[in-house]
């Protein structure tokens, strides 16, 4: 997250598509103490060139089952109130 530009952080921070892929990166490879080519480990790269930190998985988990929820309210809410049919 270092690497966005100060005006688009807040388009990082409620985009479902950003906390998905943060939870699947963090959940793959935020513990994985194999080391790379360079002598550096993958949990150290995935948190110094992403950012991304295996701990806050539980709060990634959490943002992606509101998103949902927030998602399926919505929807919900659609069907109710609007009526699309003509008569």
């Amino acid at each position: 997250m270092q690497r966005i530009p100060i005006w688009w952080k807040w388009y990082y921070w409620i985009c479902p598509v950003a906390w998905t892929l943060y939870g699947l990166v963090a959940s793959q490879y935020g513990d994985d103490m194999h080391t790379l080519e360079n002598g550096q480990r993958v949990e150290e790269f995935v948190k110094n060139y992403f950012g991304f930190e295996h701990d806050f998985l539980g709060v990634v988990a959490i943002v992606v089952a509101g998103f949902s929820l927030l998602f399926a309210l919505i929807f919900a809410f659609g069907i109710k109130v609007f009526n699309f049919q003509k008569r």
